[in-house]
């Protein structure tokens, strides 16, 4: 009798440990990030690519006109091999340790920093990159759908006549968020590949038209390279500017982890081999759209090259549109690979942290009030791509060009003054740079544009 007791609790204890881990399974098989692990190489690459490939390539002509010809190329060059180096490190530390996966990137940051410090380094830089792609892909998508509206009414760009104030841009925006009301519903990352890889093929298309088309039109008559700004003081605001618009256009390391999450993997073949395969893929795409753009853009153009290079095409105007249309479907896209690492965060510590019950009543509820608080600062703050060159030079560059080689020194320790030790440290000066003077940029363009600005106009 005196023994049956300790076997008794035994028992009783092993019996909770199993109810704990059915009911840790159970949420994980729910969440989107871990619900789904049978994804294929090509699923990292056109997830890669719609994360990689904003619209904001529209806008690296204009950058290239605020960088000069050598900067410019020195820039763009460098960004693409740093990020595809940082993005090597993530990948490879997704599974260091082995029979565990870091799926989320303040996963990775805990194992490094800490489980607190972690957190605090690694999830508000995350979600002010998340959140704020968001925001500016609402303005965007409405953006674009009232060009293609304009368009097809007869309202050229440069009118001001009422057929352009028909439909305010409040209400495209209202439009473009109407989708994602809808979209936002799907569960995870697997299901919304097709959503992904449409929005891949479109960055590519949209980009293509942009710097094929700039061709067609030659260059113009009395072309000129020179600094737009006619002083040295805003010529340096500008530059700063142009480096928040570079590192923006490379920001698509704050969904890695997850994408690599939906990979399948064993000992024998872990996830890192096909989502190497698709990160390489993906980074010839973002070269393809990214340099003959810039490059092509500022030639054809010189520093008369609008912000969108779209808008200083303006013909033929039916390629101008189908292009503006491939904006909308690429961001729709981008949204939702975006919104989807913040969907996870949410019903993460609304289940696990507040024991809420999974189910479908608190997607619905959580994702909708998402859409419509992004759809609700799009719409007040239209000029939010000031506010993120400012917020986001403290987000982007550290998650893209140099908090994975931060991370990787802490935890692999390379020799010191050896080639990975230079790397990283090259690449940490390089990123840190950015972070520190790109939001000056930034804060002039927030100054600049509110002194305009009239609220819901």
């Amino acid at each position: 009798m005196g023994t049956q007791a300790p076997n008794d609790d035994r028992t009783y204890d092993q019996t909770e440990i199993d109810q704990k881990l059915a009911k840790e399974k159970a949420i994980n098989e729910w969440l989107p990030i871990t619900s789904a692990r049978n994804a294929k190489w090509w699923y990292s690459a056109f997830h890669n690519v719609t994360a990689m490939v904003g619209a904001g390539v529209l806008g690296l002509p204009y950058a290239m006109a605020e960088l000069g010809w050598g900067p410019g190329i020195v820039i763009l060059v460098l960004s693409w091999i740093i990020t595809l180096y940082t993005l090597w490190q993530m990948v490879e530390m997704h599974e260091m340790v082995p029979g565990k996966r870091f799926d989320r990137y303040h996963e990775l940051g805990q194992y490094a920093f800490g489980e607190k410090l972690g957190l605090y380094i690694v999830v508000p830089q995350q979600i002010v990159v998340e959140v704020g792609v968001c925001i500016v892909y609402m303005v965007t998508g409405g953006t674009s759908l009232q060009k293609v509206h304009n368009i097809a009414t007869g309202c050229s760009a440069d009118q001001t006549t009422d057929c352009k104030k028909n439909i305010k841009l409040t209400y495209f925006i209202m439009i473009f968020a109407s989708v994602h009301f809808v979209l936002s519903l799907l569960p995870n990352f697997h299901s919304i590949s097709g959503v992904s890889l449409a929005a891949a093929v479109m960055s590519l298309s949209y980009s293509t038209i942009a710097w094929t088309s700039s061709l067609h039109k030659g260059v113009v008559e009395d072309v000129q390279y020179g600094y737009k700004a006619k002083s040295a003081t805003g010529t340096s605001f500008d530059f700063l500017a142009a480096l928040g618009t570079v590192a923006f256009a490379y920001a698509g390391h704050n969904v890695v982890l997850e994408i690599q999450a939906t990979i399948p993997s064993t000992p024998e073949k872990p996830s890192k081999g096909p989502m190497w395969r698709g990160v390489v893929f993906a980074y010839i795409v973002v070269a393809l759209c990214y340099f003959p753009v810039a490059l092509v853009g500022y030639y054809i153009f010189g520093n008369s090259v609008s912000d969108d290079i779209l808008v200083t095409l303006e013909r033929p105007k039916w390629i101008i549109a189908a292009a503006n249309m491939f904006v909308v479907i690429h961001v729709i896209g981008s949204y939702q690979v975006y919104a989807m690492p913040v969907f996870d965060m949410m019903e993460t510590l609304l289940v696990k942290r507040l024991n809420f019950r999974p189910n479908f009543r608190l997607r619905f509820i959580t994702r909708t009030t998402y859409v419509a608080f992004t759809m609700f600062l799009g719409i007040t703050f239209p000029f939010f791509s000031g506010l993120l060159g400012f917020f986001g030079g403290f987000a982007f560059a550290p998650t893209t060009y140099f908090l994975p080689c931060v991370m990787w020194l802490a935890i692999y320790k390379p020799r010191k003054f050896g080639l990975s030790w230079w790397c990283n440290y090259i690449c940490i000066f390089f990123g840190v740079l950015l972070m520190v003077l790109s939001p000056i940029g930034g804060l002039r363009s927030i100054i600049v544009k509110s002194k305009t600005y009239k609220f819901y106009s």
